[in-house]
């Protein structure tokens, strides 16, 4: 499994600002994902582990997260992102 992390094209911004915004402070918790979660970042920087590596992302960054995937999120920045789950 892995988290995909890259600059979006103008089209994917674009569909992302159509959808939910979740916000988050400054903490650290575990999440798994039960469906595919695509998101572009708003503002704010986060670090997640999972399966003994990381990836760390932060504002402008569009990411897909998989199916099945256990994670240690680590927020360091207050984050905002649009997000959508497929």
């Amino acid at each position: 499994m892995e988290i995909i992390v890259k600059k979006p094209t103008e089209a994917e911004k674009a569909d992302m600002r159509t959808e939910h915004v979740w916000e988050c402070i400054v903490s650290e918790f575990d999440w798994y994902y039960d469906s595919e979660e695509t998101c572009l970042v708003i503002e704010g920087e986060v670090t997640v582990e999972y399966d003994g590596r990381s990836v760390s992302f932060g504002a402008g960054d569009y990411i897909t997260f998989p199916k099945g995937l256990s994670c240690v999120w680590k927020v360091t920045k207050p984050v905002r992102k649009y997000y959508v789950f497929k």
